[in-house]
Order: structure tokens, then sequence, then C-alpha cells
């Protein structure tokens, strides 16, 4: 596809290095010449020096010719009004990222009059991923899928765990639950494991389940949990005010730290039901007398990574919180992944994440679509929920059982949503119109059902 992308920041860099390297033709735009100059020298793109705002810089661009336009600039209003020129001058799709609560407020209205494809909030969409985080305390990622009714669990395993040495076949049978493993992370490497596959000491597990069999499963492997009833939160930003909002909907306790006056005010009136506390969360005195030792959760989300590293740290010696961070800048992976600062969330990761989900998506629109997409182990593996749409090319896969159908290497069926009825699958099983499935796979860029054939 011909892809256009207006804003040469982190996020618009790090979509268009997926993109070109799926195959689509990118060409950025940004007011920024240096900046441009430096962005297209390792990437295989176009690059036009303008305004997405002006309708020459976009004809310049080639929007006539796009199949969409994605606007990830720092300023909400010129995302917006870039995706409504392209829809009027090249009627193009459009996605805009907007960061403004008060835009997302109307953003059903602000959609259906732009003529935008989506829109996505960073901090909002970071929010929900952590509460989810805490939804589900010993997990270390958690991705959703299904309209919320699977999940996707990251755990360790722990080194006393009485399952270490055991093949998965056999686990799921002292377990007495019917238990999938789609993913092992050892070290770098990822395993897409089968029946026979043998968990050692050090393991990183997937595992597919929903809220009530989550707690069974982590009993059984050793994994210690436990509710969540309160959680302390640094940083008065936005991820905070929509954190904040989706965990007193879930009846836990919140207590928020900003050194902000005016902030702290205008929290308070916007989040009656949480403590506001208006101080500096970097002060150890501070944390201590508002009993940072007794909290179940703790997340750092100032707007400094460097600070919301050494918090986390510090609340990780102090409690037996769960902790959570949130790195927006530091691309230190291999360090910050060493470092004993919890689950680490990323807002510029999850809006991409979720871009280029809906881009791969469009590529077939006929068929089998990616309803859903995440990457796993630092994008090594591929979770996708595609729909099952009744088509001709996707005749020779229904109704055929599993065991029958000729599946690429490295690849697993998790799950089938079958009108809200979730199924484990067997090899006896079959897909069927109108069903959703989850594939895991270390495989990158399939936009289609029938890409999971050899």
């Amino acid at each position: 596809m011909n892809i256009i992308i207006v804003g040469c920041g982190k996020v618009g860099l790090e979509l268009a290095e997926r993109l070109s390297a799926d195959g689509h033709a990118v060409t950025m735009m940004d007011t920024n010449a240096n900046l441009m100059q430096k962005v297209l020298g390792p990437l295989d793109v176009q690059g036009v020096v303008g305004n997405g705002t002006s309708y020459r810089a976009q004809m310049e661009a080639g929007v006539p010719d796009a199949d969409l336009l994605i606007a990830v600039t720092d300023i909400d209003e010129t995302s917006l009004l870039s995706c409504l020129i392209a829809r009027k001058a090249g009627d193009c799709q459009t996605i805009a990222r907007v960061r403004s609560p008060e835009y997302f407020e109307e953003i059903r209205f602000i959609k259906e009059e732009l003529g935008l494809s989506m829109a996505i909030n960073p901090d909002q969409a970071a929010a929900s991923a952590i509460a989810r985080l805490i939804q589900i305390p010993s997990a270390m990622e958690v991705d959703s899928f299904a309209k919320g009714r699977v999940n996707l669990v990251r755990f360790q395993l722990p080194e006393d765990s009485p399952y270490v040495g055991l093949s998965l076949m056999k686990i799921s049978e002292k377990i007495g639950t019917k238990l999938l493993i789609p993913m092992i992370e050892r070290g770098e490497e990822v395993i897409i494991p089968d029946g026979r596959q043998v968990i050692e000491n050090g393991d990183a597990l997937w595992i597919v389940a929903n809220l009530a069999t989550i707690s069974k499963i982590f009993k059984a492997f050793g994994v210690k949990t436990r509710a969540i009833k309160n959680v302390m939160i640094a940083g008065g930003g936005r991820v905070s005010l929509y954190l904040a909002q989706a965990l007193t909907r879930a009846h836990i306790r919140v207590k928020m730290i900003e050194s902000d006056e005016a902030k702290c005010e205008q929290l308070s009136d916007l989040l009656p039901e949480v403590e506001i506390v208006c101080g500096d969360a970097t002060d150890e005195m501070l944390l201590h007398e508002e009993a940072i030792e007794e909290m179940d959760a703790f997340v750092s989300l100032t707007s400094i990574d460097e600070e919301n590293i050494l918090l986390s740290m510090y609340a990780q010696k102090v409690s037996k919180a769960k902790i959570v961070t949130k790195i927006s800048r530091i691309t230190f992976e291999e360090v910050i992944n060493e470092l004993p600062i919890g689950s680490v969330v990323c807002p510029r990761a999850i809006t991409t994440e979720r871009i280029l989900r809906y881009v791969r998506s469009m590529e077939n629109a006929s068929g089998s679509n990616v309803e859903t997409l995440y990457y796993l182990a630092k994008g090594r593996a591929e979770a996708l929920e595609f729909k099952v749409k009744d088509s001709a090319h996707i005749r020779d896969i229904v109704g055929i059982p599993l065991m029958e159908l000729n599946l690429k290497s490295n690849l697993l069926i998790c799950c089938i949503n079958r009108n809200g009825k979730i199924i484990t699958p067997s090899g006896g099983d079959c897909l069927q119109i109108g069903d959703t499935v989850i594939v895991v796979t270390t495989h990158k860029g399939l936009s289609d059902l029938t890409d999971i054939l050899a």
C-alpha cells in the first residue's frame, strides 16, 4: 500500500521502519528539514518537507494515490486537519493520534465529521494496559483478545515450581484443566511448543486463559498471587488520570502524588474518589509517610523516564507491591529489562502497535481480517486474531479438522471464539464462518487466515 506519515517523531519513525519492512511504499512529511534528512538516511522511504495541513504539500507527497495517511504530529489540531485535507484531496483512509482528553471525549463526533478511520489516544491506551496488569497482578504482560474474554498472559516461572522438567502434556494432566501454552521465552530464544516440550528453570511462559482460570493456573505453577486493593501512582499526568478513573471504577483505592499545586487542584475536582497528595514523589520521607510499604501496587508515571526507573527500583526494595513503570523515551531495552522495575509500559510502542494492527487489517479487506495484533518478545513473535469471513479463498480452511491442515511450523492456533463461546482447540476442532481465531507465531507479516498454511 501507499502510506503517508505526517510527523517525523519517534512514533512516526517507528511506523516508517515497520511499514517499510512489511513492503509498503512510505512517504514521510515534516516541517523540520534537518530532522527529515537525519531519519530518511537509514530508511527506504520517501520524504517531503512540508506541513501536513498544506494541500500543496500533501499533493507533493502523493495523497491522490495514497491508501492511508497517518498523522502523528505533536499537535492534535495539526493531526486532525491533516486527516481532513487528506480525505478531501485524496479520498484515502486516515488515522490520527489525539492526546487531548477534551478532544478524545468527543472522538465519536470528530471521527464521523472528519471521516477518520481510526483515532488513538496513547495515554488512554497506556492506562488500559496498566489496568490489565493490575487486574492480573502476577503477570508480566497481559494482551487481550475476543473483546476481553481471552487474555494472553506472560509470567516468570518460579525457580521452585513443581513442574520444572515436565512436558506441557504432563503439566496439563496434573493441573486438571485444559492448559494452553503457545509460547516460551528461554533467554533470547522464542519457542512455539508442542505437548512434548519440557519447561526449564528461568523460562517465561505465555498462557491463554480467561480471568476465572488464571488464578488456578498460577497457583499450580507456584506463582504467588494476591488481589490488589490499593495503588499508589507517582505523577499526575494524563496517563495517571485515565488509570485512576479505571481503577476507581473497579473499586480499587488510589493514592496519587503530584508536585504541581494547580494540577493537584484540577485532579481533585476530576477524581473525587482519589486521594491526591501534593508533593514530590522522589521524596523518600513523603513516600513512607504515605505508606508506600503497604501498597499492593506502585505505578511510576512521571514525565521523566529516569525518575520513573529510580522510583520503581525504590518501591521494589521497600515494598511487596506490583511495580509498573512508564518509559517514554529511553530505548536501551537490554539494560531496562535487567532492572528490577516490574512491568514496563511504553505509550509510544502501544500506539505504534495499534496503528500497525489497523494497517494489517486493511491489506485484505475482503477476506479474514486481522482484528487484533500484538508484538511479543521484543517483536520476535506475533499474536493475531483473525475474523473468518465468508469468501471463496477461505473455504479450503473452513470445516476441516485442524489436524488435517498443513500449518506453518512455529505457529499455533490458540483459541477459537464462536459467538462468545471460547474454545481451546484440539486437533479435531474445525473453523467456521463467523469465528475469530487467535494465532501465535514467529512468522512476521501474516495478514490473512490463509497465511497460516505452509
